[in-house]
């Protein structure tokens, strides 16, 4: 039996791996342990979504949260070491961009752990943004580099990465196919919703630096109380943004309904309803275009381009004028939820198929 170690540490992981531990589950050839570093560690960011998604229990939780980035990600790796000496795992199973996936990057590489990055290719191209560092090194030391789209693979391309000792596969999006399946389920009215929503709304999710410290929190919740003058907003409200707003003393539109974070299915069962999503989340941001809901980006840029280049998606500035201009500009598009992006819904029977390929053949 080929083991394989999966690091997990906040929520878009959590979602991605039920889509894998879910194809892992049903080989009798491979275990998969789950180490879970604790960088969402509380109910509502982490709990929950292993119980709503029958995610596999961590065979390890590292409680490892808190402090700046270069401190948490050194925690980590003081953690992960010792466990991955102890399991000696055939591949070290990785997903997304956080301090958590460069941690287990670097502890696998040092030891000599093949490593496989599912959402590799992805770019911002802006080093400022600790997420970009966090892909650019988990994809260099990787040998295989699941991308989810044309454009990932090109990036890789450009990067060089053609002439490193890896493997480029296209796979399709696992959030793609999770929100899709999910979106099914709650149809089928095995989950029942207590959220009290209004007719009509906008969902809305802030959670990173550029627009939770001075001065873009200003310019960007100054956009967000002139548009919900003429709408209702529905605001899951991550931790560090909370926090935020009581330390720069920002008081929000009465039309602005807070809630504390919701577990996954209840964030598709606001997405599905809501009118359009306005986040910083590049992961709400495809999640919405899976659901047929238009999205304004509070970002310069984005990794999912072509959410963009189709007209599903804007990005803006971090300013006041700026992020109500493309909120506008939003307004006038029409594309065509028809076009398919991300695969057909089998991305996870893609990634198992590849990672019994690579490891029966080592």
């Amino acid at each position: 039996m080929k083991k394989i170690v999966t690091v997990l540490g906040a929520r878009p992981q959590f979602i991605k791996a039920a889509m894998v531990s879910r194809e892992l589950a049903g080989e009798e050839s491979l275990q998969e342990i789950i180490i879970h570093t604790g960088q969402h560690f509380d109910t509502e960011m982490s709990e929950i979504f292993f119980r709503e998604m029958d995610i596999p229990s961590p065979a390890y939780n590292l409680g490892v949260s808190g402090g700046t980035h270069g401190t948490m990600t050194g925690r980590m790796m003081m953690e992960l070491e010792p466990i991955l000496i102890k399991e000696k795992p055939g591949l070290l199973l990785l997903y997304g961009d956080t301090n958590s996936t460069l941690a287990g990057a670097l502890v696998a590489r040092k030891l000599n752990i093949p490593i496989a990055h599912v959402e590799a290719g992805l770019r911002n191209f802006d080093m400022r943004i600790p997420e970009d560092v966090n892909r650019i090194l988990t994809d260099r030391v990787s040998a295989l580099l699941f991308c989810p789209t044309n454009v990932a693979i090109e990036n890789l391309k450009k990067e060089g990465f053609e002439s490193f000792p890896c493997s480029i596969i296209k796979t399709g999006d696992l959030m793609f196919d999770a929100v899709v399946h999910y979106a099914q389920l709650l149809s089928s009215k095995q989950h029942t919703s207590q959220i009290k929503k209004p007719q009509k709304y906008i969902l809305c999710t802030i959670h990173r630096a550029l627009n939770t410290e001075p001065p873009g929190i200003f310019e960007t919740f100054e956009a967000l109380n002139s548009i919900a003058g003429s709408e209702k907003i529905i605001f899951p409200i991550h931790p560090r943004t909370k926090k935020a707003l009581l330390q720069n003393h920002i008081e929000l539109h009465p039309n602005i309904v807070s809630l504390p974070p919701q577990g996954y299915l209840d964030m598709v069962d606001l997405l599905k309803d809501c009118s359009s999503v306005i986040t910083d989340s590049g992961g709400l941001q495809k999640e919405a275009y899976a659901l047929k809901k238009k999205s304004l980006l509070l970002m310069s840029y984005t990794p999912w381009e072509e959410l963009v280049e189709n007209q599903f998606s804007v990005v803006t500035g971090i300013e006041k004028k700026a992020i109500l201009k493309q909120w506008e500009e939003l307004q006038t598009l029409m594309p065509d939820f028809n076009i398919q992006l991300y695969g057909i819904g089998n991305t996870g029977k893609c990634i198992l198929k590849e990672i019994k390929s690579f490891l029966f053949s080592q």
